[in-house]
């Protein structure tokens, strides 16, 4: 069911409450680079310097409507929104996880737990934990956490309404199902286009098979990318709405990173960078146009963003 225009303001409304509406800027010095008019829509600007916070908000304030009775909840982010409404939560992540952003969730007052080698593994861990725990298992895709996270497509569309083209990065679908959602509810003509890593092409693969069809993941840099398995209800919205899929590979988002730090000064972590790094591979599609990218997260240890600003 595709939400409505009310509700996504009904959404966005209570992410506002929670969330500062973050900016859209325009930077020239992209404009050089790629030959389009670039606006960075920058969710490195959230409270946890990413974009899923936003649907955490939202999911968590209708979760609590429903079931008061709710004493925790395990989740694979959200620590923040868990929160705000006195909940313990427990946040189970990969081996490997940057560990400056595993540091910011305990400091959200999160339990981490740390299992497997993908977030696939913990995700499957976390089902786990809950059964055995009792604890509330948040969802990797629902459509309450899309209501909340198209709020930054919303602000985005407000302020720019005839842009020819956003480029989203996809994780687990989520940011690029939101702007579909905000696209068709305001009536636009914009083409979405998803953008995922060559190292974790699970979405790729499942949107040209028409199934989902599970991959290894082999991305090194794009951890906010590093899907194994794409999710049946995101991959049917994504194959409603995009307008194309573009892949990129490390060393591309390194570039992009790279750029990104030296036309704007901003921090992006790799899946951040992914959107900008799919606009740089394809100049020539997207010569004069205007083009939006999402800076969807800026959470990249220092010891990573030191050496990929060094690799240039």
């Amino acid at each position: 069911m595709r939400p409505t225009l009310e509700q996504l303001r009904a959404a966005a409304a209570i992410v506002h409450q929670r969330v500062a509406p973050t900016p859209q800027h325009h930077w020239p010095l992209l404009d050089q680079r790629v030959g389009a008019t670039v606006f960075v829509k920058h969710e490195n600007h959230t409270p946890i310097g990413a974009f899923k916070v936003r649907g955490g908000v939202v999911y968590f304030e209708r979760l609590m409507a429903r079931d008061r009775g709710i004493r925790g909840v395990i989740s694979q982010s959200l620590a923040l929104a868990a929160r705000h409404h006195g909940l313990q939560a427990t946040i189970v992540v990969p081996h490997g996880n940057s560990r400056e952003k595993n540091a910011a969730m305990r400091a959200q007052g999160a339990e981490l737990v740390e299992h497997g080698s993908d977030f696939h593994a913990a995700r499957e861990h976390a089902e786990r934990l809950a059964a055995r725990d009792g604890l509330h298992m948040v969802p990797s895709f629902h459509p309450d956490l899309v209501l909340g996270v198209a709020s930054y497509a919303l602000e985005l569309f407000d302020a720019l309404a005839d842009l020819d083209a956003v480029l989203v990065p996809i994780g687990l679908g989520s940011g690029a199902s939101g702007l579909i959602a905000a696209r068709d509810a305001l009536g636009l003509k914009t083409a979405v286009i998803g953008v995922v890593s060559e190292g974790a092409p699970t979405y790729a693969l499942s949107l040209a098979a028409g199934r989902v069809i599970e991959h290894e993941v082999t991305t090194q840099l794009a951890d906010g990318m590093a899907c194994r398995v794409a999710e049946p209800d995101a991959l049917e919205i994504l194959r409603r709405g995009l307008g194309g899929l573009l892949r990129v590979s490390d060393v591309e988002v390194a570039a992009s990173m790279r750029t990104l730090f030296e036309c704007t000064h901003q921090v992006a972590e790799g899946a951040g960078a992914a959107a900008l790094a799919a606009l740089m591979q394809q100049r020539a599609r997207f010569a004069g146009q205007r083009v939006g990218v999402v800076l969807s997260g800026g959470n990249v240890d220092r010891d990573v963003f030191a050496d990929v600003l060094k690799g240039a």
